[in-house]
């Protein structure tokens, strides 16, 4: 194996691949990118036998075919550091990768290709769909930060995927609150499909997914989802269980109306934040027909105040929230207004933006 390329080209490519790799690994290889040349060009792959991703690198001039398996960060790290109009050449020589450029030369110790894994499957039942790159990144954005973390109730440490013929649906929910995103889907799948993608493997596809454009391939099979934009591949493993009915937790009531600027409303809840307890993060909402008061103390008795400026169409009630859920959920957000429907103090809000319907959230409320 002998290739020359340029950093530009190489770099990007390497580092979303190596930072798939986990710094401690139960295996020795998988801490290294398996770099395969052809007359086509360059894959590289890395994977953590949970989510593996594969980069094309293009414009590479290839002197010899061949593969190897190359330590992921030293080789990351490396063509980080070197000045960007510089050309890297790397060659398998005695069962070392030789990387080259100008006067510097690294010596990197491999690893036999027979050992790096596949976690591909072939499965018989599997949905095709073509999705627009930048519609699916714009989805994960809105709901991702609502995904548990190591919870027990391992479903939820994770985000569903929902295909159905007429639109492509994400959700994620920590049992606290809910975060949902619907987007219309035209010539969609056949049959309505779930699929629960686990954290880390939503994390890279945000990442694979950040300069994508265009339409994308998305395949889902029985235990995995892969991913292709043409440049990039990714497939994860999915997580066996069953999600939460999420229609059954969006309340269905009618309640008062509560109309604010976002940016107003947010910038009131991270100043309020600070004075809250840094435990438990609760605030006290008190809803009037024309303003909206947050409170918020801590147990050195410390205490902040703020007022907004509000719509307000129903009687006026005390209601607490944990300010961190707020303030991501205003953070999710991307229209000028929104819309937070409130039954009573005991009862969850459900918070949108005004003239846009694609994302839907639910809090629900705390006892201070």
């Amino acid at each position: 194996m002998k290739f020359t390329v340029s950093r530009q080209l190489l770099l990007k490519p390497l580092q979303l691949v190596a930072g798939v790799v986990e710094r401690r690994n139960t295996l020795p290889v998988l801490a290294n990118v398996l770099v395969e040349t052809t007359d086509s060009g360059i894959r590289l792959t890395g994977t953590d036998l949970e989510v593996s991703v594969v980069a094309k690198v293009h414009g590479a001039e290839i002197a010899r075919e061949g593969s190897a398996t190359v330590p992921a960060r030293k080789l990351a790290d490396i063509c980080r550091s070197l000045p960007d109009d510089a050309l890297v050449s790397i060659e398998l020589e005695d069962q070392r990768a030789v990387v080259r450029s100008g006067r510097s030369r690294y010596a990197l110790a491999t690893l036999p290709v027979s050992d790096f894994p596949s976690i591909r499957e072939e499965g018989k039942e599997e949905v095709r769909v073509t999705l627009d790159a930048k519609l699916l990144a714009r989805l994960i954005a809105q709901v991702g930060f609502s995904m548990a973390q190591q919870d027990v109730r391992y479903f939820l440490n994770g985000m569903l995927l929902e295909l159905t013929p007429t639109h492509t649906r994400v959700v994620a929910t920590d049992g606290h609150r809910l975060a949902m995103a619907t987007v219309p889907q035209a010539g969609g799948t056949a049959a309505k499909s779930q699929a629960i993608i686990p954290r880390k493997g939503v994390l890279e596809i945000a990442r694979l997914l950040g300069d994508a454009d265009g339409d994308m391939r998305l395949v889902l099979g029985q235990s995995q989802l892969a991913l292709d934009t043409g440049d990039f591949e990714l497939i994860t493993k999915l997580i066996d269980g069953r999600f939460p009915d999420y229609e059954k937790v969006v309340p269905k009531h009618d309640g008062a109306i509560l109309k604010a600027d976002r940016g107003a409303l947010r910038l009131a809840c991270q100043r309020a934040s600070i004075l809250s307890n840094e435990k438990y993060r609760g605030v006290r909402l008190l809803v009037e027909p024309e303003q909206l008061t947050i409170q918020a103390n801590n147990p050195e008795q410390e205490e902040a105040l703020e007022v907004v400026q509000v719509e307000f169409g129903g009687q006026a009630m005390e209601i607490g929230f944990n300010v961190s859920y707020l303030q991501e959920v205003l953070g999710a957000l991307e229209t000028e207004e929104i819309q937070m429907s409130m039954a009573d103090a005991n009862s969850s809000a459900v918070i949108r933006g005004v003239g846009n319907e694609e994302a839907l959230y639910v809090v629900m409320p705390m006892r201070l």
